[in-house]
């Protein structure tokens, strides 16, 4: 197993399918906890969009590692970026539309932070992964035709890259699984960052 044992239990703190099939993928037993933050957007800042999202992250961990002081406690945020703007959930199908058309062939960033919270131990870290999508031209058929199907409805820039949407990518530089809302090496290396500085286990 690639994570080493941080005897203690693991809450994921999001909503996201793709995130917990993603800590499965990766062999991690966890359980899910709501994020509990109203507002992302209030977090949001384009002058210093990395570490604004590292805050954000480490927020939707906060309330579930409150809850589960003992608990390690994961918490994640995934955002599009192009053109210096950011892409979120699209808020209905014209402004899907309107997305993917700001994405034919064009490349964008997408950014995903994620933080580790013990509030037990009084450990927060984060980190963030970028990873450049470069998308082929799209007909307005193709675009009408993809989104004919709900799988837009709750993803960043309007698109599933481990869906339908792949049909859309030209390349990808950096990590895939990024793409899809959980960079594996920097989760892992959260989780093992946690472990290596020897951090008391519960019970101990």
């Amino acid at each position: 197993m690639l994570l080493h044992d941080t005897g203690r239990p693991i809450i994921l703190a999001s909503g996201s399918p793709r995130r917990s099939l993603i800590l499965t993928m990766m062999g991690i037993s966890f359980e899910i906890a709501e994020s509990g933050v109203p507002d992302e957007d209030a977090y949001i800042n384009l002058n210093d969009l990395d570490s604004s999202l590292r805050t954000l992250a480490a927020a939707k961990a906060e309330g579930a590692s409150a809850r589960r002081p003992e608990a390690l406690t994961l918490g994640a945020d995934t955002t599009v970026v192009v053109d210096g703007g950011i892409l979120g959930k699209p808020a209905n199908r014209e402004d899907a539309a309107r997305m993917l058309r700001t994405l034919s062939g064009a490349k964008h960033t997408v950014i995903t932070a994620v933080a580790l919270r013990c509030a037990e131990a009084g450990y927060c870290e984060t980190a963030s992964a970028h990873t450049a999508v470069f998308f082929r031209k799209l007909s307005e058929g193709e675009i009408e035709h993809y989104l004919s199907f709900p799988e837009y409805e709750d993803k960043a820039g309007s698109y599933a890259a481990q869906g339908k949407g792949m049909a859309f990518i030209d390349r990808i530089e950096g990590c895939f699984y990024n793409v899809m809302g959980l960079p594996v090496t920097a989760t892992l290396n959260l989780f093992n960052e946690f472990t290596r500085k020897g951090t008391i286990n519960v019970g101990e």
